[in-house]
């Protein structure tokens, strides 16, 4: 089932390329503005010009999530443009290092960390007003069977940032019973991503569902009627 986002306002991070980027596209060609946040500029414009060709429209931040106070800034320049967000789909990760927890470089751990948790708990910190303005808010955090479901050896600083990713998105869906907002974690599996070819380069990426193939379950998950925390699993909704 499609969504009609019309007039509604859909925050993307990690936009430009990837599962953000199918979702972006998805939205937008769905009737939302879509306000896509990325650092790759050429990412960012390439979105923009399949958005427009496509009859969406989009607006392009381009920054990156952990460098500055550029997440502060967000609710004073969207509030005075848009005055809410209805949804917010949160998606930039970082794959960091694979390898024993006692050989990551700590720059890496923390840079994992910084992107994939705190900058998330950022973005509700500095959102969360907005989200309230809305009638039905919805917010969804990717996360991953690693980490989210279980540990994998190797796999430390991605699945310790996706497992605390979880109680974050958790904590906040028990903290919104009683607004407008609901909150839930996308489990998409294994896709065919550029973070999946690094993680596993002897795989060949063609045996691997397509970004576009959880736009779908994207559009399910924004369509439900409001209610508790939930996770969406692909692998369980596509069997």
């Amino acid at each position: 089932m499609i969504p009609d986002p019309s007039g509604k306002t859909a925050l993307v991070t990690g936009a430009s390329r990837g599962i953000g980027r199918a979702v972006a596209l998805a939205l937008a060609k769905a009737g939302a503005h879509v306000l896509a946040i990325a650092r790759t500029t050429g990412g960012l414009e390439e979105l923009d010009d399949d958005i427009r060709a496509a009859g969406g429209a989009c607006s392009l931040i381009n920054f990156d999530l952990v460098e500055g106070d550029n997440i502060e800034r967000l609710p004073e320049a969207l509030g005075a443009r848009f005055g809410k967000i209805d949804i917010l789909f949160a998606n930039a990760a970082a794959l960091g290092e694979l390898g024993p927890l006692t050989d990551v470089d700590p720059k890496i751990w923390n840079h994992v960390l910084a992107l994939n948790l705190t900058a998330n708990w950022r973005l509700l910190r500095a959102l969360d007003p907005l989200l309230r303005k809305s009638e039905d808010a919805r917010v969804l955090f990717l996360t991953s069977p690693v980490g989210g479901e279980r540990a994998r050896a190797h796999w430390g600083p991605y699945g310790v940032s996706k497992a605390a990713l979880e109680h974050l998105a958790e904590t906040y869906a028990l903290e919104n019973e009683h607004t407008p907002i609901s909150v839930g974690v996308v489990d998409p599996g294994a896709m065919r991503t550029d973070m999946r070819a690094s993680a596993m380069p002897g795989e060949d990426p063609e045996t691997l569902p397509p970004p576009e193939a959880l736009v779908p379950m994207i559009y399910e998950a924004l369509s439900a009627p409001p209610g508790p925390f939930k996770r969406w699993v692909f692998r369980e909704w596509s069997s």
